[in-house]
């Protein structure tokens, strides 16, 4: 007997999202939506893969690709570190420009062809960084490769799946972006292989051309596709059953909400938290490859910088199993930087000459990488009606990159005027105070799985 296609897509994806829900129940639950659910399959959970897909190739190529770019040109130019970790640190200030507007971007062009754009601007990007000659053109190939990852990121995965879902938005995000996690598993060592064995500028152009034709695919098929023009409604419920989804926002409610949120302690909680450890963890990643180069070499490094994007999926895969709607995401958030914290105690105990250590400091490190930007959007669905969720994500995603935007050229400067021990304990520290001010927003708002039917306990104002 086989399954409708309905049924096997929400088993799997609940199943990749480390549901603990047995599945035959999974099964049972959506035989009970009757034939009018079976005659046509759910679309969603389709859009989640190609969520999935754009945070492979967007994490790949725009979070764990900068690392391996850092290295090779720094090894191949004979710059200092702290200027080629400079242009690392403008690849991620772009991103302070262009994703707080990314929503108005979509509705003007739409999201598929913002999508797509994004791949042709992000691949020649790459290109540029190994065709560059001098320290100008680096930076303009980092000013393209930062265009490309601010429209590849978490804000793009968010709105690619968030109108589909409602009551099931949680466990899709988490589906979804284990694909950045996975990007960092694929493309880390991936890098380091390609270059080794083709060169630099030839490895750009078979990366580039595989993700151009892949997001151009996506954009093409699946991507321009809404519930709405499917006759679906989101999680695939009756229409009648289902959550209406968010109206439009006028500029002055936008205005209006602005303000609110700027003396909201939830919303000022979210962002400072997913700002510092993402400060924390961007400074590391990119000075990463070159951390453990010389004890480990070029392609050791690599394969441990891909263990960490396992240990990625690891984390999150257990925070999927563990958590539901009503779990604490702060304390999970909180958990998962403690994680990190423990990591980099190893790496500062390793002292640059422990290949055990160091690669055991990586993999504790990665543990919380996933959910260091998987978890705060689902705060913010959770936390937010879905009237706000999408402009809060979009906030403390910009926000928060435009502060990490710095931590790559930081890092590097302590390296070179300190040493690494000083940089790791460094990230351990923002890292415990991203901690206190996740935990310090706990206890705002009511928590339940089914975004936009929160209500407020109180709003408080700072």
């Amino acid at each position: 007997m086989s399954l409708p296609a309905e049924t096997t897509s929400t088993a799997v994806a609940s199943l990749a999202s480390g549901s603990r829900e047995p599945v035959g129940q999974l099964i049972h639950r959506s035989d009970e939506a009757g034939p009018a659910s079976r005659s046509e399959s759910f679309y969603g959970w389709r859009v989640v893969a190609a969520a999935f897909t754009v945070a492979v190739f967007g994490w790949g190529t725009g979070f764990y690709g900068p690392p391996v770019y850092l290295e090779i040109v720094r090894q191949s130019r004979g710059w200092p570190i702290a200027l080629v970790s400079g242009a690392v640190t403008l690849h991620f200030l772009v991103g302070l420009a262009i994703i707080p507007n990314l929503p108005a971007i979509y509705r003007r062009f739409g999201l598929p062809l913002v999508t797509f754009a994004a791949g042709i601007v992000m691949a020649g990007g790459v290109v540029g960084w190994a065709l560059a000659q001098t320290p100008w053109q680096l930076y303009g190939a980092a000013l393209l490769t930062g265009t490309g990852w601010s429209a590849l990121g978490a804000v793009t995965v968010n709105a690619i799946v968030a109108p589909w879902f409602v009551a099931k938005r949680p466990l899709a995000l988490g589906v979804a972006f284990n694909g950045g996690s996975v990007g960092g598993v694929i493309f880390s060592p991936l890098w380091i292989v390609l270059i080794g064995r083709l060169g630099f500028f030839s490895a750009t152009l078979v990366v580039g051309t595989a993700m151009v034709a892949t997001l151009g695919a996506l954009a093409a098929v699946i991507l321009g596709r809404t519930p709405e023009s499917s006759h679906q409604a989101p999680d695939g419920e009756p229409p009648h059953n289902s959550p209406s989804l968010a109206t439009a926002v006028s500029a002055r409610e936008s205005r209006a909400a602005a303000h609110v949120l700027s003396r909201d302690r939830a919303f000022l909680t979210l962002c400072v938290g997913i700002t510092l450890a993402l400060f924390a963890q961007t400074g590391l990643v990119a000075e990463l490859i070159s951390v453990l180069t010389p004890t480990l070499g070029t392609q050791g490094a690599g394969l441990a910088a891909g263990l960490s994007g396992v240990a990625a999926v690891v984390g999150r895969l257990i925070v999927g199993w563990r958590a539901s709607g009503k779990s604490d995401w702060r304390v999970i958030a909180s958990l998962s930087l403690v994680a990190q914290a423990a990591g980099c105690g190893l790496l500062v105990l390793a002292e640059g000459t422990s290949a055990s250590l160091l690669i055991l400091g990586v993999v504790l490190f990665g543990f919380g990488v996933g959910n260091a930007i998987s978890v705060p959007p689902v705060i913010a669905n959770l936390e937010f009606p879905s009237r706000e969720a999408a402009r809060v994500v979009a906030l403390i995603i910009g926000i928060s990159q435009g502060a990490y935007a710095i931590a790559p050229a930081l890092f590097g400067l302590l390296r070179q005027v300190c040493s690494d021990r000083i940089m790791f304990l460094a990230a351990a520290t923002i890292q415990l105070a991203a901690i206190i001010a996740y935990l310090f927003g706990r206890g705002t708002r009511s928590i339940n799985n089914l975004p936009g039917s929160f209500t407020p306990l109180r709003r408080p104002h700072l």
